[in-house]
């Protein structure tokens, strides 16, 4: 490792390398990164790290190490026309502060096939600056069609699934809400996912008290015990709505769950939220507080992959996902459609199968005592 010279000293975006390391032939897995990790420590929050390397694959998994650490990878140059060697450009980010402990809802894997989730629509009353959907009042409605989510939850439930959710968009902009939860949650439990902002009134209000209390469980997105953060993140106004629909649904009899959506910086206001529910009667069990997710509208987050979550299949219009949260992602698209929902589970069932091979040659324990 080198400090480099006067002349020597360029980068990317204007950013001078406070040092260069030669990682020779050496890849991720065989010492590299506890070689630039060490490099790392020894320069400060903002300065540059110049890596030479001869070994194609740093190229694949060098970004993923940067990320994962907080690091910012600013540039890849090629010295080789195609073939290397290749310079990469690390920029060392500041330590991340911890999250408050036990903020965020622990949750456990539950069986493939055991919980499906459907996009009734992708169209919002708001554009919330996180939304992993992307939905807005601009988005596509991308309807989902009542005969395909009563034919999807029927297939569900005849392979032994036991929990629908839906979601959306805001479901209740869907024009055919009622009859497409009167068609699924008759055959198996149903969490709808809200805003609760737009069915106080009007037809909407008629979907609403029409819907089975017993079958239907609603989980209202509410963010803060006060209107600031909620705002500031969904639109103004939309706290003030939040807490009347939440109101309205409890006194119509229904089971309400509330869930929280968090950055790692705002997670200080989690306990306020709790104490707020604890005063509107939510039970704890029906509470949800949930980091953001780097998907869709959100330039940050949990960053989501086939190795970093649980598999949750979701249907919509226009095809199936791995999980809720990655539906705009089109590298966790598991399907064009969203039919037949037993080629969805075995195609998941396929990924999860190479996973654990892959987990089982993993690291070896090497005894020295």
């Amino acid at each position: 490792m080198t400090r480099p010279s006067t002349e020597e000293r360029h980068g990317a975006k204007g950013a001078a390398p406070a040092v260069e390391f030669d990682g020779g032939n050496m890849d991720c897995g065989s010492g590299l990164l506890l070689s630039i990790t060490s490099a790392m420590r020894r320069i400060g929050a903002g300065e540059v790290l110049l890596l030479h390397t001869r070994e194609p694959s740093v190229l694949a998994d060098l970004p993923a190490w940067a990320r994962l650490a907080g690091h910012e990878l600013l540039d890849v140059r090629d010295d080789g026309g195609g073939r290397g060697p290749w310079r990469l450009s690390i920029r060392r980010g500041s330590p991340r502060p911890p999250a408050p402990r036990a903020t965020f809802t622990e949750g456990t894997a539950v069986p493939l096939g055991s919980r499906l989730w459907l996009y009734s629509n992708f169209h919002c009353n708001l554009a919330c600056s996180y939304c992993c959907a992307e939905s807005s009042p601009k988005a596509s409605a991308r309807l989902m069609p009542v005969e395909v989510a009563a034919a999807a939850t029927s297939e569900f439930v005849a392979q032994g699934g036991r929990e629908l959710l839906v979601t959306g968009g805001e479901p209740f902009l869907h024009p055919q809400l009622g009859t497409l939860l009167a068609e699924t949650a008759s055959q198996v439990p149903v969490t709808l996912l809200t805003n609760a902002m737009v069915f106080q009134r009007g037809t909407r209000r008629e979907t609403l008290e029409a819907l089975d209390r017993k079958a239907v469980t609603l989980q209202v997105s509410l963010d803060s015990a006060e209107p600031g953060l909620h705002d500031r993140q969904r639109g103004a106004g939309s706290h003030a709505k939040a807490m009347t629909g939440i109101r309205l649904a409890r006194e119509l009899g229904f089971r309400v769950r509330v869930a929280a959506t968090l950055q790692p910086e705002d997670a200080a206001n989690a306990e306020a939220l709790h104490v707020a529910l604890d005063a509107i009667g939510i039970d704890r069990e029906d509470r949800v507080i949930r980091p953001v997710a780097e998907e869709g509208f959100a330039a940050q987050g949990v960053h989501i992959s086939l190795d970093t979550v649980e598999p949750e299949p979701t249907l919509t219009a226009d095809g199936a996902w791995w999980h809720p949260v990655a539906v705009t992602n089109p590298h966790l698209k598991v399907a064009d459609t969203p039919l037949p929902v037993e080629q969805v589970l075995d195609v998941m069932r396929d990924v999860i199968a190479v996973q654990v091979a892959g987990n089982s040659q993993g690291r070896a324990v090497f005894r020295c005592t």
